[in-house]
């Protein structure tokens, strides 16, 4: 088999397209870079629908823990600090098993049991809990003048909110929040080892990785492809990322602009 039609049969499996059953020997590269690569799908899936949902979330929640009021500070400030305290590897389990249970009860939350949807849930909620808390810490951090000049402007409620706050908000947390966003990609290789069970071994990037390894007893090989597929996913994130950070900053003089820096979370 060529790799070309290595690639046409299982470039799209992970998804339910192509051939369903895996190689048993004589694995090339090719099919370790074609099933990696085909796994890395449910990976941007999970990390892009998390990141694009939980980025208004996580303004709310942001908003809620800045409120004076407590009957809105109190739950955000809860839901930050249970999201935060506990282990995303731990959520996922305690997750699956209540979404099981509801499942039981009510067979509307069937669809929850799935990786596609309930380990969505999950990703959504624990990005937004340490978004909020990057965006509660730039909302703190907005100069005074800024919104004394809003007021001189005469401008209040969500004019104000819209035109001054939110926008310098974002400006200032933007380089934290990349990294947030780097690490939501990299926790997605939890969601088929924490409960979330794999149908038809249509599994995410470290799945397939991991299948290789088991059956060539060499780790060394299908590991650095993955780590490869996230360097390259990384440096998107970066580039995307960048050019946004460049956005919020354009009406700053050139000395003034900070120049987005990542810096890796050994631990979260």
């Amino acid at each position: 088999m060529s790799c070309w039609e290595t690639i046409a049969d299982y470039g799209l499996r992970s998804i339910g397209i192509g051939e369903r059953l895996l190689p048993r020997n004589d694995f090339t590269l090719c099919q370790q870079f074609t099933l990696i690569g085909s796994g890395m799908i449910w990976n941007i899936y999970f990390g892009v629908l998390a990141l694009c949902s939980g980025f208004f979330l996580a303004t709310a929640v942001a908003m809620g823990k800045a409120a004076r009021h407590p009957l809105i500070r109190k739950p955000s400030e809860w839901f930050i600090f249970i999201f935060r305290g506990s282990p995303l590897f731990i959520q996922f389990f305690f997750a699956y098993f209540l979404f099981l249970n509801l499942k039981s009860i009510y067979p509307v939350f069937s669809p929850l049991t799935s990786a596609g949807a309930g380990a969505l849930v999950v990703l959504f909620l624990n990005t937004a809990a340490y978004s909020g808390e990057i965006f509660y810490g730039a909302l703190k951090s907005i100069p005074k003048g800024d919104i004394e000049a809003a007021d001189a402007y005469g401008l209040s409620g969500w004019a104000r909110f819209r035109r001054v706050i939110w926008p310098t908000m974002l400006r200032l947390a933007w380089p934290a929040y990349t990294n947030e966003a780097i690490f939501l990609f990299h926790a997605t290789t939890l969601v088929f080892f924490a409960g979330f069970p794999i149908f038809r071994q249509s599994g995410d990037a470290l799945y397939y990785a991991n299948y290789f390894a088991d059956k060539t007893f060499n780790p060394f090989v299908p590991y650095p492809i993955l780590a490869g597929y996230f360097i390259l996913l990384t440096l998107v994130v970066i580039g995307l990322f960048g050019l946004i950070n460049t956005r919020l900053n354009r009406h700053l003089p050139q000395e003034k602009r900070k120049r987005l820096r990542v810096r890796p979370q050994i631990i979260r």
